[in-house]
């Protein structure tokens, strides 16, 4: 028997365990690549899909940090990649063969990320915030040449090209409507561009895939509150959407067929992948335990075949190959589990609760009026721990939503003794346009109190939680949630981790990068001249005097989403009010790390400085884990 018992162990065998990220079909359909760090590095693997085996082609050449996804050139010899500087997200690409040799192809100032790859062999685009902002360049993989194709103030992204190479579909808003978002077509040097007028003003409509025949897309649009697919005909310019009013619904590839498409659907925090039928406009679901599924880069095997990985709370991601026609699955790549089971995870209940983002609780910073209530989702983690302490987890984005899925940091959580609370407040994706709009204009107001009223409720329901031991703890937007859930609710809290979160609004516009400027925090809040009053009203950092609690800060030297600046500037506005480090707050910078990471060690490295914080703030109680040998 082997035996995990003290803290460190029991945090560096949860680090370790091995995980698979951005699976993605050969063109041919007869190899997968992933990433995979069973070594204990992240490194590029290759599964043949008939005989399973599985070859390792890196060594040391690929990102430490799986952030990013892989794509196959287009004679399936080589996988291209993106490769940083310390997880700062400046990429280029480059490319590795099976022999394991890596060579740059494309290397540029900014952020460059690959959007497709021709069928021809010789097509990358790519999007590159070179100039300034993200826009798009067709670079010619035989020449080396690289042409830049747009010049949008907007960033413009999701581009993908015909199967003759000779045009592109791509996302851009150039009208006066900041929220709004089109899908145009151009040749493939950026000449005879036409925006396609698909959907409403205000609303957002991208291109997923190009059918077969190259004279349709699939797309999503919202006009109707909920996402949808639709498929648009290049030369008729008819539209063709399939339907539904219950489910906020992606697309995401036509079949080989060209007559079915593949999506998702959004039910509550699950993820479901759904077939539509063009001809008769009916949705089949995936035969599959309920949780989240999702598909790489590329997901066609064959005309029956497709590859996803799927997860719930207690499993961990697993990759699968599924039958379309059967309905049958065969796992390919099984999740490793080290010295636990799947029965040492806490599993997740789904509640709801009515919201007008007003709680109980007293609002310090800034106070409220009732909004418009709305039905609050969440998901409720069980430590099993009697008392039970309470982590308060707000998701990042903020235009993401939490599911059940395999969270690797909530079991990290759980595992020390806290129970986790994860809100689906107003602004979260899942339920529409309308609901993700409610954010817009009120960072740090009724999605703020949505989480404190969902709080309120299950310290209620659940005598076993110990509502004198609530901590909050978020990353990136989830870390503005936590800055500011210290600031505006101080009464609840004993302790709080605001990871590379936002603490000064016109700082964060100023030096982030220039398609999150836009496309984040214009798009939400305006800029700082247009509206001066809510950057400063809502920035943490304007209300430090408002902490009754230890505050720990936590942040990556090289995040260039939400800069270390960030976290700089709350400390030294707790140094002006003569707080003491460790005694009042904690503050640590993680180097050679930016944006969080998936890399193990620096993984364990973010979970031993929760875990020591945590335990002498609040106390933890790890647990004892028991398995076979």
């Amino acid at each position: 028997m082997s035996h995990v018992a003290d803290t460190e162990e029991l945090l560096e065998e949860l680090a370790t365990l091995p995980t698979l990220a951005h699976p993605t079909v050969s063109p041919d359909g007869d190899q997968i690549a992933f990433y995979y760090d069973i070594t204990g590095r992240n490194e590029l693997h290759v599964l043949n899909v008939e005989s399973g085996e599985v070859t390792q082609w890196s060594e040391g050449d690929v990102p430490r940090n799986a952030r990013w996804p892989i794509n196959w050139a287009a004679d399936g010899d080589s996988v291209f990649f993106h490769l940083d500087n310390n997880g700062n997200e400046q990429n280029d690409i480059y490319r590795i063969s099976q022999d394991g040799k890596a060579e740059a192809v494309v290397e540029m100032d900014g952020q460059v990320a690959i959007n497709d790859i021709g069928e021809d062999g010789d097509t990358l685009i790519i999007g590159s915030s070179r100039d300034g902002q993200m826009n798009l360049y067709n670079h010619d993989l035989s020449s080396g040449e690289t042409a830049k194709i747009t010049e949008y103030e907007r960033a413009a992204a999701g581009a993908i090209l015909s199967p003759e190479c000779d045009q592109i579909a791509y996302a851009t808003n150039e009208s006066d409507n900041f929220d709004n978002q089109d899908i145009y077509i151009a040749d493939t040097d950026g000449a005879t561009t036409q925006n396609l007028d698909i959907g409403d003003t205000g609303a957002e409509a991208s291109p997923a895939d190009w059918g077969p025949d190259g004279e349709r897309l699939l797309i999503s649009d919202n006009s109707t509150d909920l996402g949808r697919l639709g498929v648009y005909d290049v030369n008729s310019e008819e539209l063709t959407w399939f339907e539904n009013d219950e489910f906020e619904e992606s697309p995401k590839a036509f079949l080989p067929d060209g007559k079915r498409v593949l999506g998702y659907r959004s039910r509550e925090a699950e993820s479901v992948p759904i077939i539509y039928d063009s001809e008769t406009g009916e949705a089949t679901e995936f035969d599959l335990p309920g949780g989240v599924a999702s598909f790489g880069t590329e997901a066609i095997v064959d005309k029956n075949r497709v590859v996803l990985t799927h997860t719930t709370p207690t499993q961990r991601p697993e990759l699968l190959i599924y039958n379309i026609e059967t309905h049958e699955h065969k796992t390919l790549v099984e999740a490793e589990y080290g010295p636990f089971s799947t029965n040492d995870f806490a599993d997740a209940d789904y509640i709801t609760v009515e919201s007008d983002g007003v709680p109980e609780t007293d609002q310090a910073a800034v106070e409220h009026d009732p909004y418009e209530e709305f039905e609050i989702g969440a998901l409720l983690f069980d430590s099993g721990q009697r008392p039970s302490p309470l982590i308060i987890n707000p998701h990042g984005g903020p235009r993401a939503r939490d599911t059940k899925r395999f969270n690797l940091y909530t079991q990290v959580l759980v595992s020390l003794g806290f129970s986790v609370l994860q809100v689906n407040y107003r602004g979260s994706t899942g339920r529409g346009r309308e609901f993700v709009e409610e954010l817009y204009d009120d960072w740090g107001g009724a999605e703020q109190g949505d989480i404190v009223t969902i709080t309120e409720h299950v310290l209620d329901e659940h005598d076993w939680l110990n509502d004198d031991q609530v901590v909050v703890f978020g990353g990136s937007y989830g870390g503005y949630s936590a800055y500011w859930q210290m600031v505006q609710y101080p009464d609840l809290y004993e302790a709080g981790i605001a990871w590379i979160g936002l603490t000064d609004l016109e700082d964060m516009f100023e030096t982030t990068m220039p398609h999150f400027r836009t496309e984040l925090m214009e798009k939400y809040l305006g800029t700082p001249t247009e509206n001066p009053e809510i950057y400063e009203e809502r920035s943490p950092v304007n209300y430090v005097s408002n902490l009754d609690a230890p505050i720990f800060l936590i942040h990556g030297v090289n995040d260039r989403r939400v800069p270390v600046s960030q976290a700089r500037i709350f400390k030294e506005a707790l140094e002006d009010r003569d707080l003491e480090e460790t005694d009042d707050y904690e503050y640590k910078e993680l180097g050679e790390e930016g944006h969080a990471s998936s890399d193990q060690d620096q993984k364990l490295r973010t979970f031993q400085a929760l875990a020591n914080f945590l335990d002498r703030r609040v106390g933890t109680n790890p647990k004892s884990i028991v398995a076979d040998d």
